[in-house]
């Protein structure tokens, strides 16, 4: 009896048989077969424009068949549905593998420049904090130092009255002694206030402040009282 002939066996079964190196040698074939295909038609088309074509008008014929080409092209992938490439398990999960690690890449790449920006932002905050403590310190320096020499100044040209020394006493009261403020306090008052609370800057005059001194700043400009209130008055602001 005759042994039976094996059937060869088919493309589909060859096809699962394939190890994923072998699915991606598979997968460029069929994308080198497809591009040569393509080529094939696109010389067709461009011989067959060719024969019609003017020596005169060579060039922009041939620009305007290779638009036309594209254009139809451009139709027929725009209309047709989009189609697998190969219908392979193999093929298509290295397929996946590779645009995962492509996006896996793309992404590293933009952690690492996300993280590289954010490094040197932090590094530039840091100096520019640093930069701006120097400053309020330096600041602080001399308006200590502006302040000393404003003292002496005052003290030397606007002291205290001599006959009550640093407080009055009401004839015929029983109230107690009022302590005058020096009119560098009177100014130091005037400025805290005008830098701390901008949008209310008076301060209420008491019994404290020496009328000459409030009249002193008046007239010269230096102060200015409350369009309302004459018990109240403000710093003029020459920083403005």
């Amino acid at each position: 009896m005759a042994e039976p002939i094996n059937a060869a066996p088919t493309k589909a079964e060859r096809t699962s048989e394939l190890c994923p190196v072998d699915a991606k040698k598979e997968l460029l074939m069929e994308c080198n077969n497809i591009w040569k295909e393509l080529e094939q038609c696109q010389s067709k088309i461009m011989l067959l424009g060719i024969e019609t074509l003017l020596k005169s008008d060579t060039k922009l014929a041939l620009l305007m068949l290779q638009w036309k080409a594209l254009t139809v092209d451009y139709q027929e992938c725009h209309e047709r549905s989009p189609e697998t490439i190969s219908t392979n398990p193999d093929v298509l999960l290295e397929l996946g593998k590779e645009e995962l690690q492509k996006v896996k890449n793309d992404l590293e790449k933009v952690l690492s420049a996300v993280c590289s920006k954010n490094k040197q932002l932090e590094e530039d905050l840091e100096r520019g904090l640093e930069e701006l403590r120097n400053k309020m310190l330096q600041l602080k320096t001399y308006k200590k130092e502006l302040l000393s020499a404003l003292g002496e100044f005052l003290d030397e040209h606007f002291p205290l009255p001599q006959d009550s020394g640093s407080a009055i006493k009401r004839n015929f009261s029983s109230e107690p002694a009022v302590e005058l403020l020096a009119l560098q306090d009177i100014l130091e008052i005037l400025i805290n206030k005008l830098m701390t609370t901008p949008h209310e800057p008076y301060v209420t005059i008491n019994e404290s402040f020496w009328p000459p001194y409030i009249e002193l700043l008046l007239r010269f400009g230096m102060a200015l009282r409350h369009p309302e209130d004459p018990n109240r008055m403000r710093l003029e602001a020459f920083h403005k």
